[in-house]
């Protein structure tokens, strides 16, 4: 199954256009496209509970009541990241406390992924052993010392666990809760902060003119639409309206330290976005290298470091280099352009290579590597200009052919 949750949405006015399905959680590429389509049927709204669900499917059977209810596609969507995040054990918790609770609302759903980890679930009385390891971690908060656990016997845990009575048997096992209490961290309109994905950056979004309204999380990259609603949620009415903290920074740190992220307004959200955007898929060597690509470009803002990410493929970086004797010998050794013969190892001028290969690339070293940009541009002139515009005009050129 790809997907958590399927829904089909019915508008709320029975003029509206045909019933929309969507498969929750809603791919960050698809979610403009997804709101477009509910927005054609008049169920787009960012706040208010505008679409009835028609037909429900899940593997978390406990949401069928949610069949018929009002819902909000942003409160669809947030379950189910919370939903999709949880392992098989958490999976048993939540349905098993949701039947104990008899929890009908989206609202209370949301708000049971936050707590139904404290409830202990037995379903398999076989090993009882690992049944009480668990009742104690979760009265724990999920954590077990070396020590507590050398010394827990777990079986006898699980028995006394068994003979208080205190279970409830569901079809998902028979759930003990703990003492745990729903709380409301979902007010019904403004979502708790909750990292579903990695993300390069993660801003507090807030209304000045209305300070008494929650804030809302920006997780960057976002869709467009994603920011529009997260805002609207927060009663943000225009761009000198929205007062934005970084609550958590992801970034590479050379990448970082050369932003100046003090002071975000809006006009700075689409170029962040976008810096992110890019910087998102990186992995951790890709990251090394734009962060010593940025040591070396001096960019002065998100849009150029941008322009760096998305053109990564036209430097050479080599971690952890820091001389020319070192590059040398990573030259001969390691690059695949030497043959190199450990028994000719006295004859190879290491420090003479690596400075040739030099001053021929005219690299530098940084903190982090060596790195050389071998692009036909200026970085200057690649940190301005649009890759996708870049491209065509290097393809024109090459259809052209010599002047």
């Amino acid at each position: 199954m790809s997907y958590v949750i399927k829904a089909t949405l019915l508008g709320i006015i029975p003029e509206e256009p045909e019933p929309v399905t969507v498969c929750f959680p809603i791919p960050d590429e698809q979610y403009d496209r997804t709101i477009d389509r509910l927005s054609q049927a008049r169920m787009d709204h960012a706040t208010s509970t505008n679409c009835t669900v028609s037909k429900l499917d899940s593997g978390y059977s406990v949401l069928a009541p949610l069949k018929g209810a009002l819902v909000n596609v942003d409160q669809l969507d947030y379950l189910a990241k919370r939903l999709d995040s949880f392992d098989e054990g958490e999976a048993a918790q939540f349905q098993a406390m949701a039947c104990k609770m008899s929890i009908r609302s989206l609202k209370d759903f949301i708000n049971l992924t936050f707590c139904c980890q404290r409830a202990t679930v037995i379903a398999d009385f076989n090993d009882l052993e690992q049944a009480g390891r668990d009742h104690r971690m979760n009265l724990n908060g999920g954590v077990l010392s070396a020590e507590e656990a050398k010394l827990l016997d777990g079986r006898k845990e699980a028995l006394q666990l068994i003979q208080s009575g205190a279970g409830t048997i569901t079809p998902f096992g028979v759930v003990y809760d703990n003492g745990m209490r729903l709380e409301q961290l979902y007010d019904g309109k403004h979502f708790p902060p909750y990292l579903y994905d990695a993300y390069p950056l993660v801003l507090e979004a807030s209304s000045k003119q209305a300070p008494e309204e929650k804030p809302e999380y920006l997780y960057l990259p976002a869709a467009q639409r994603q920011i529009e609603r997260a805002l609207c949620r927060a009663g943000v009415t225009s761009g000198a309206d929205l007062q934005l903290q970084i609550v958590m920074n992801q970034l590479p740190e050379q990448t970082a330290a050369a932003l100046d992220l003090a002071d975000l307004t809006s006009g700075d959200l689409p170029s962040l976005n976008q810096m992110c955007r890019a910087i998102k898929p990186l992995a951790f060597q890709d990251r090394q290298k734009l962060d010593a690509a940025v040591q070396m470009a001096q960019p002065q803002d998100a849009d150029e470091v941008r322009f760096l990410a998305e053109n990564l493929e036209q430097f050479t970086f080599v971690p952890g280099i820091q001389s020319p004797k070192e590059y040398g010998e990573y030259l001969v050794k390691e690059s695949g352009e030497f043959c190199y013969d450990e028994k000719l190892e006295g004859l190879y001028d290491y420090p003479q290579c690596g400075l040739r290969r030099l001053e021929e690339e005219k690299g530098q070293f940084s903190s982090l590597g060596y790195i050389a940009y071998r692009g036909s541009l200026t970085l200057e002139e690649l940190m301005r200009e649009d890759p996708a515009e870049q491209y065509q005009r290097e393809q024109a050129l090459q259809m052209e052919g010599p002047v």
